[in-house]
């Protein structure tokens, strides 16, 4: 059996050296995870394009959904530019139209602009539901690589019924990579229900600031969290 590629999300330095020790296959990197995730600074790029494993640099300009404004756009584009010029491997981003349906015109306007980078659609594909069918269709049309998804669900074991007919209906065409909530505990369930190529976690843990005051004066959350060189090593062990 081959080994399922493990792709672990990471936003900082820390998290992006432990990824890689931990043995990543792939990273994605991000700022501000505990909104799932933003763009990343063009610092942290530049620190990533040294690493020794393929990055992707999550394109999303700001929390919540993902439709987008004419400037969001633009914002957009100069940061996928970003991503090139720091020699990064690839981008990830979704856009939806207001009614949760892919934005096509828009998300072909980006792959162009991406042109010669990786390409993944993340969990915008999630929200279109339940037209995922549709939506794989277009998502392969359009010349993306792979879809981040979970199902539909705030835990890829969870959308497990939606994950199996996603596989069936791609049959090799693009990659499905289920990702949310993956740790060691479901991933047997999810290796027996689905053909898995490619896995996304983030194999983070709760830290606590090392500065009191930090979290009093609100720069530190409660759910603060750091990539386990650890979690992801044993994640990866158990993939081979």
């Amino acid at each position: 059996m081959a080994d399922i590629l493990l792709e672990v999300c990471v936003d900082n330095a820390a998290g992006l050296m432990a990824a890689v020790d931990g043995g990543a296959d792939r990273i994605e990197l991000c700022s501000a995870l505990e909104v799932g995730g933003l763009t990343p600074s063009v610092g942290l790029m530049r620190l990533a394009a040294t690493v020794s494993v393929p990055v992707y640099a999550m394109i999303r300009p700001r929390a919540g959904d993902f439709v987008y404004s004419p400037d969001e756009v633009r914002i957009m584009k100069d940061d996928i530019s970003a991503v090139r010029e720091a020699g990064l491997a690839g981008v990830v981003f979704g856009a939806n139209l207001p009614d949760g349906r892919l934005d096509e015109v828009l998300l072909s306007e980006l792959i162009a602009h991406a042109s010669g980078l990786g390409l993944t659609l993340h969990r915008a594909f999630d929200c279109t539901g339940p037209t995922f069918s549709t939506a794989l269709e277009t998502a392969i049309k359009l010349g993306f690589h792979r879809i981040l998804t979970s199902g539909g669900e705030p835990r890829a074991v969870d959308g497990l019924p939606v994950l199996e007919a996603l596989f069936k209906q791609a049959f090799g065409r693009i990659v499905i990579m289920p990702g949310s909530g993956v740790n060691i505990s479901i991933l047997k369930e999810l290796r027996d229900t689905l053909p898995l190529k490619e896995l996304h976690a983030s194999c983070s843990a709760v830290i606590a600031s090392t500065i009191g005051t930090a979290s009093t004066l609100g720069f530190v959350t409660n759910a603060q969290r750091q990539t386990s060189v650890d979690m992801v090593r044993t994640l990866k062990q158990k993939l081979s």
